[in-house]
């Protein structure tokens, strides 16, 4: 099993994108850009994530960036949109008062072409120190900045490069050292495991509870976190199979995702989610009844829960592939939970089985062992040796429904 922090064993997290949950402007801008400190609209929502059962808030981007957060124009540097470093220590710091954990995503594949080390090595050249620091591919006119996945403005940075790692690891030890008590790090299917594997001693060197996950969408997830170091990565895997199988009604689907589920557990304790910043939400994808479903299933199976801000309420909305596409996917939220006027049986849904979640810690090591199995029907068994286990149920043959129970008792049903 991984090594981990004794706080990550009850890790929940409240999964947020902080410049859209503010609603700071997506337009490009520079980091002369007027401070605008919306980040302590935040601070009203922790109340509200301790109270819902979570431990932990993970932070989408809250760097200096271009537009989305994923374009890095400075590593040092709260995004002005949000507010400034005093803003970010505030927010720590109520987090930590309310025993809440906070993760930073922390965006080191790539940086906006506009960062100083792009310009400086536009200017100086491949071969220049600052040259070094960022990949080039051919152009029509000769060198020229590699760029991830198409999208222009993300210039993708060297990995190969000593620089880099000491860039990365510095730039975590500065957060980390202001507060920060994990990572999640962004893209971190695009970089080498090797990599990882030069930074993060540095970092646990000196601050040796931080917890890191890498975003990893396909491959072998035991390898990468073998190779890499890192904590844990994020179980997309599992994501897919929650809310097809529910939408589809085909258990099977489910079934099979969680044996390979299991077998990664046995490794590491995987990053599980039915919601993130980056997919259609899931009271879109499979109404408010299979969402209560898919969180059934994310908690009581091993691994490290997430649960995306807004998903609490079925917020709903569909991610698109164009400008904007991700809008729907990150909205604003209000000032406070109390402005809030929807989802009522969701959020007592979540409530109810975050509270399941956290009385039976031992979950996050769970083995899945299916006792009936079809179409339409799933009967699972989940436990650890030593424990009494817990029996789920889930059933999508007309309108969903599902039970929990635990010793022969029921410890948690709901039928729409």
């Amino acid at each position: 099993m991984s090594s981990r922090p004794d706080w990550a064993e009850h890790l929940i997290a409240w999964h947020t994108y902080p410049l859209g949950l503010v609603g700071a402007p997506m337009g490009p801008q520079g980091l002369d850009s007027p401070v605008e400190h919306r980040l302590v609209r935040l601070q009203g929502w922790l109340d509200h994530v301790r109270d819902l059962g979570c431990s932990g808030l993970l932070l989408g981007p809250v760097l200096a960036s271009r537009s989305h957060g994923y374009d890095t124009l400075d590593h040092y540097r709260v995004d002005p949109r949000l507010g400034d470093d005093a803003d970010l220590d505030d927010l720590v710091a109520a987090a930590h008062e309310r025993g809440l954990k906070v993760l930073m995503d922390g965006v080191f594949n790539h940086v906006s072409w506009h960062h100083r080390l792009v310009q400086e090595a536009l200017a100086a050249g491949p071969d220049s120190p600052a040259g070094r620091m960022i990949r080039w591919r051919q152009g029509a006119d000769g060198p020229e900045p590699d760029v991830f996945e198409g999208h222009g403005d993300l210039v993708t940075l060297n990995h190969d490069e000593p620089g880099v790692v000491d860039l990365v690891a510095d730039v975590m030890n500065h957060w980390s050292a202001r507060g920060i008590d994990g990572w999640r790090l962004d893209a971190a299917y695009a970089m080498p495991p090797a990599f990882w594997a030069k930074v993060l001693p540095r970092v646990r060197s000196a601050h040796p509870d931080s917890w890191v996950f890498g975003e990893v969408i396909h491959g072998d997830y035991p390898g990468i976190v073998a190779a890499s170091g890192m904590d844990s990565v994020t179980q997309y895997e599992l994501w897919k199979a929650i809310w097809s199988s529910i939408g589809s009604k085909n258990f099977y689907e489910l079934d099979h995702a969680l044996e390979r589920h299991d077998e990664f557990a046995r490794t590491f304790p995987p990053m599980t989610f039915i919601g993130n910043h980056d997919v259609t939400r899931i009271a879109s994808q499979v109404g408010e009844p299979g969402a209560v479903l898919a969180l059934a299933v994310l908690m009581t199976t091993a691994g490290v829960p997430s649960i995306y801000y807004g998903d609490e309420y079925a917020y709903r909305g569909v991610k698109e592939e164009r400008i904007g596409g991700d809008d729907q996917i990150r909205p604003a939220l209000p000032d406070s939970p109390q402005e809030v006027a929807l989802g009522a049986e969701m959020l007592e849904a979540h409530r109810s089985l975050i509270g399941l979640r956290r009385r039976h810690p031992w979950l996050i090591d769970a083995v899945t062992e299916k006792e009936a199995l079809a179409n339409e029907r799933y009967v699972y068994r989940s436990g650890v040796p030593g424990t009494e286990p817990l029996i789920v149920e889930l059933d999508v043959t007309d309108r969903p429904w599902a039970v929990i129970r635990e010793a022969g008792k029921v410890i948690w049903e709901y039928h729409s």
